[in-house]
């Protein structure tokens, strides 16, 4: 998976996204990256290589996307690979949805769990991440099993990670202080045999 996050990406990424704001390209945008890239990660990263010519890759669109694929988005894939920007996709796409979603007055809001999220549990989420958002969230599910339970929620740069992977990692990391402190603690009176 070819993914940036910098500022200068998601600068791009909001123009792109800009140009191709509607509903119908959005809804082929998505199905593009779960449906493609998702299962195609050799192609998702022929896309983005700047080892390849964009006629190449013009090519390569045509036969992969071709019949599936409306000239709109074919288009807009093609004026993105001729400025070099295919390696962007991920990013423009995550623009386009939170462009729409600014526009209908949603906050996007990555969800990640170690298993599917239920309907009624979506919902719940969202009922107590409005407050938190100060709108209405649109949640963004993610499946990621590294998680073992819990929930971790991104809202534009900022983490929550109720994980339980991330609260045995926070344990971790008081268990090596506490033990470097005790370690500190015992050279120190090692040092000054008069315990002063």
């Amino acid at each position: 998976m070819v993914e940036e996050s910098d500022a200068g990406v998601e600068q791009v990424a909001r123009f792109c996204a800009e140009a191709f704001l509607t509903e119908a390209l959005l809804a082929e945008f998505d199905s593009l990256v779960s449906d493609v890239l998702d299962a195609s990660p050799k192609l998702e990263q022929i896309l983005a290589s700047p080892l390849i010519s964009h006629e190449e890759k013009a090519g390569v669109l045509d036969r992969t996307l071709g019949t599936q694929a409306s000239n709109e988005l074919l288009r807009f894939l093609k004026i993105v690979s001729r400025h070099g920007r295919l390696d962007r996709l991920r990013a423009i796409h995550r623009q386009t949805h939170e462009l729409r979603d600014r526009i209908r007055g949603g906050v996007l809001v990555r969800v990640a769990t170690a298993v599917p999220l239920g309907a009624e549990l979506a919902r719940r989420v969202a009922d107590q991440l409005r407050s938190l958002v100060g709108g209405e969230p649109v949640l963004e599910q993610v499946v990621d099993p590294d998680l073992i339970g819990g929930i971790v929620v991104r809202v534009g740069d900022t983490v929550y990670d109720g994980s339980i992977a991330g609260q045995l990692e926070a344990v971790r990391q008081q268990i090596i202080e506490r033990s470097a402190n005790e370690i500190q603690s015992r050279r120190d009176r090692f040092r000054d045999p008069a315990g002063d």
